[in-house]
């Protein structure tokens, strides 16, 4: 038997503080859990808008580059992509919310001309590279915004659990635990008065 299910003052003192703690200990993890619901719910509207400009975007992307090769021939737009550089100006910080790390993906950089001559070229190729620049920063804003989203899901569901311990386990178990120290010491107190009055009697 645990130690500390003996029924003494101390231990139902313990068992109530414990007892105090896990509640308290609920009530913020379910304030912490209906903050972060909340936080994932406008992220997924925030993904939704994103996605439909980029489904957007590329469409007109691939158009562009579709003229593009129709006007300058394929081979030779191939030629020209070299000349566009690796994308490496992407840095990445992080946030806290609710103490979950949060990623903030930003792209230092945002050329706003394409890298290739105008001599030899036409509007059709620089409209592809620009509609395929634009479907970068949203691919980045998208990566951002569906990680942060899976972290606060996966966070959710740890809190769900720690919740769902305390308040079908934990706060059970001591409030069971409290009640049975309680009545064993007033048990007890009664049959002191009864052995009190007893020995008083006889006196």
């Amino acid at each position: 038997m645990d130690t500390n299910e003996f029924p003494t003052k101390g231990n139902l003192l313990l068992a109530k503080n414990t007892l105090r703690m896990s509640k308290q200990g609920y009530e913020l993890l379910d304030k912490k859990r209906s903050l972060l619901i909340r936080e994932l719910m406008q992220l997924i509207e925030i993904a939704e808008k994103i996605q439909t400009s980029i489904d957007v975007t590329f469409t007109e992307a691939y158009a562009a580059l579709q003229r593009a090769n129709i006007e300058l021939g394929i081979n030779t737009v191939e030629r020209i992509s070299y000349a566009v550089p690796i994308e490496k100006n992407v840095s990445v910080k992080l946030r806290s919310i609710m103490g979950v790390e949060i990623p903030m993906i930003t792209l230092t950089e945002t050329p706003n001309k394409p890298p290739f001559g105008f001599y030899g070229t036409t509007t059709g190729l620089d409209m592809a590279y620009l509609k395929f620049a634009k479907v970068k920063e949203l691919t980045i804003s998208l990566s951002e915004v569906e990680n942060s989203a899976y972290r606060l899901a996966n966070n959710i569901q740890k809190t769900q659990k720690r919740a769902n311990a305390l308040e079908n386990i934990t706060i059970p178990k001591y409030q069971t635990l409290a009640k049975n120290i309680q009545n064993a010491l007033e048990e007890k107190e009664r049959e002191e008065f009864t052995r009190l009055k007893v020995i008083k009697s006889r006196k």
